[in-house]
């Protein structure tokens, strides 16, 4: 049995698929292929066109010929055989679109620019031709499109509409794809009873999971099996268990009964036919999601099994953070996660002191996301309970807020998981829900009259695993709001924790500085001696130009309060128009160094951007200055005073 300790989300994620392995090609005909991954390489058999290809309706001809009048010899159409038949120069073939160039033709002119004329006497067709054509202009030349055996697609390709168009081009009609997986879905509890129970009894809820998770599974296009409602006892559940590994089942799905009460035995049933990998997940919600491998030796079978959570909004969570996932990569995609894009919160939102959690919301696309460029604009569906299914009514993405205790302001960007059947319900805000928005509406205008944007970086393993509190956070946010006047109208527009690790400091640091085009960066903690202490390196990865003079007055002010400021290995840089600043994780070090940086800093973020007119209060324009400098006056003092030199030299 694995440890019971918690662990992270991606942790989690990366277990579930490490333990998940592709399941075994089936041939299909491609009319049964759509949505499936394929497990072969599709090479051409022939080239596309087969032969050279009229681009337009118009006339064959020989281009050095140029305009004049000309005799059309042959007609050749799409699906007609002209072989044999030449065109020579002082003659034109009619051609319509996708028909064959007849042979001694090198171009083509299109039916707009001729005129038909009078028939001769004898019949025949003649036409007037009214603009010369380059050689080859408007053919298809044979394999122009696809060449003979050129690979056009590649086992792990998703097959949407067009593939199965190409593979019907080069005559393919059958094909091997991975198999979908097979679902089967178990609802666990003594208070469940169907959903067409018409009166509930004391104590009885209707089953919401087991009909949510199956049409779940059905919009993944899963093959499901409805295992029906067990009660809360051991040898029923035993039962169950025992039946599944003799089932078609790839993916078992249960929900509650894993939790720490007497009758929760999900966990230990299922344990003694498997192992498990995890019970506990840092997350909120979803905390007690457990996820097992069932095998059964004798059939050299094996079920990835998820014990969900009863509560219905937590189900449906891990179902989508995981469970998706683990089906995507099953049936052969190489990209099983869900996308991820960065949206600005339309309200304040609190966040959790102990676990990140999985906001749900709706996502729009508006032509200002409050920093006066286009993005993603996230509104919370409301009150966020567990047991709450209301919150996933219309939610298109989970919002990815840090565990930090604070409350993230309107207009912060966070990181959003895109709900892969529900993207289509993104839609833009047009400009009249805009206005209507007032929250958006005053956060954007507060992000562009914002002279400066600043965003806050806790770098630490304890704080991000839920395991301490961030405290190095808020006191940053509320020292710049302090200083806001001194940093040139500063505000805060987004906060974020993460682990000691350099690729995620990195990821961070580089969307803030790219995407969001903050103005400042500050890094708390990480800048020691102790192996996990990175971000200067992290930091140094991602910075264009250093700043060194700025991490020189940190160190001159921490000194003044310890000796082991010392230690510090703060590094401080520029990426683009971002400045970019290490500081140490204490909470009072952040407030005494930004009173030292104070003096400076307004100046160098109008530097940094490129506004060379600003300079220090003091300074003396060049064509103002003194023509003699400190060091002639200084010489010419020394000079002056050389006679009345009472040294023996």
């Amino acid at each position: 049995m694995a440890s019971s300790e918690m662990i992270t989300v991606a942790e989690a994620l990366q277990t579930v698929l490490r333990v998940a392995a592709r399941l075994e090609p089936v041939s299909v005909a491609i009319s049964d292929a759509l949505d499936h991954v394929l497990a072969e390489d599709v090479f051409a058999r022939d080239p596309l066109p087969p032969f050279r290809a009229s681009v337009k309706d118009g006339y064959a001809v020989v281009s050095a010929d140029g305009p004049g009048e000309y005799p059309v010899v042959l007609e050749s159409r799409a699906g007609t055989d002209q072989t044999g038949t030449k065109v020579t120069a002082g003659t034109v073939a009619y051609v319509t679109t996708g028909g064959p160039i007849p042979d001694g033709a090198d171009a083509v002119v299109q039916v707009e620019d001729t005129e038909e004329l009078l028939s001769d006497s004898d019949g025949s067709k003649r036409v007037k031709i009214s603009v010369k054509v380059t050689e080859g202009f408007d053919i298809r030349n044979v394999g122009s499109d696809i060449e003979k055996d050129s690979l056009v697609l590649k086992s792990g390709e998703l097959i949407g509409c067009a593939e199965i168009g190409l593979l019907a081009t080069v005559g393919v009609s059958s094909i091997k794809v991975y198999r979908k997986p097979c679902v089967g879905v178990l609802s666990t509890g003594d208070e469940l009873v169907e959903p067409d129970t018409k009166t509930l009894n004391w104590g009885q809820i209707r089953d919401s999971n087991r009909a949510m998770l199956l049409a779940a599974s059905a919009q993944q296009k899963c093959k499901t099996i409805d295992l029906g409602i067990s009660k809360d006892e051991e040898e029923i559940l035993d039962r169950v268990f025992e039946k599944c590994l003799d089932s078609e089942i790839d993916i078992l799905l249960t929900s509650g009964g894993i939790s720490m009460g007497d009758k929760d035995f999900v966990r230990p049933c299922l344990a003694k036919k498997g192992k498990i990998h995890f019970e506990k997940v840092n997350m909120r919600p979803g905390k007690p999601l457990t996820f097992l491998e069932l095998n059964n030796k004798e059939k050299n079978k094996k079920i990835l099994a998820f014990g969900l959570p009863g509560n219905p909004v937590s189900c449906m969570v891990c179902f989508d953070l995981f469970v998706i996932p683990v089906i995507r990569f099953l049936f052969g995609r190489s990209d099983p996660q869900l996308p991820r894009v960065h949206a600005r919160i339309s309200q304040p939102i609190k966040a959790d002191i102990h676990r990140p959690e999985f906001h749900r919301a709706i996502l729009k696309w508006a032509f200002n996301d409050g920093s006066g460029s286009p993005g993603y604009i996230a509104e919370s569906t409301g009150k966020q309970a567990s047991s709450r299914l209301l919150s996933m009514k219309s939610a298109n993405a989970l919002l990815e807020l840090p565990t930090t205790n604070q409350i993230l302001p309107a207009g912060t960007s966070v990181q959003a998981i895109l709900l892969s059947d529900k993207i289509s319900t993104l839609y833009p805000i047009n400009a009249s829900d805009a206005s209507s928005n007032s929250k958006v509406n005053e956060r954007s205008k507060d992000l562009m009259e914002t002279n400066n944007k600043v965003a806050i970086l806790t770098v630490s393993d304890t704080v991000s695993s839920g395991n301490g509190p961030d405290r190095s956070g808020p006191r940053a946010v509320s020292v710049i709001n302090s200083m806001s006047e001194k940093l040139g109208g500063a505000r805060v527009v987004a906060t974020a924790v993460v682990p000691d690790e350099i690729n995620k400091i990195k990821n961070i640091l580089q969307n803030w500085s790219d995407v969001d085009r903050v103005d400042l960066i500050l890094t708390l903690g990480g800048t020691g001696f102790t192996p996990r202490d990175i971000t200067p390196e992290a930091t140094k990865a991602v910075i264009e130009k250093e700043t060194l003079g700025l991490v020189y007055v940190m160190l001159q002010e921490s000194l003044k309060i310890t000796p082991f400021a010392m230690l510090s290995r703060a590094t401080a840089g520029i990426r683009g128009s971002t400045l970019i600043i290490n500081m140490p994780g204490n909470p009072n070090a952040v407030s005494e160094c930004m009173e030292a940086l104070t003096p400076a800093l307004k100046h160098a973020l109008r530097q940094v951007k490129g506004d060379k007119r600003e300079k220090h209060p003091n300074h003396v324009p060049h064509a103002e200055a003194q023509p003699t400098d400190q060091w002639e006056k200084s010489f010419k003092s020394a000079e002056a005073n050389k006679s009345g030199c009472s040294c023996s030299h």
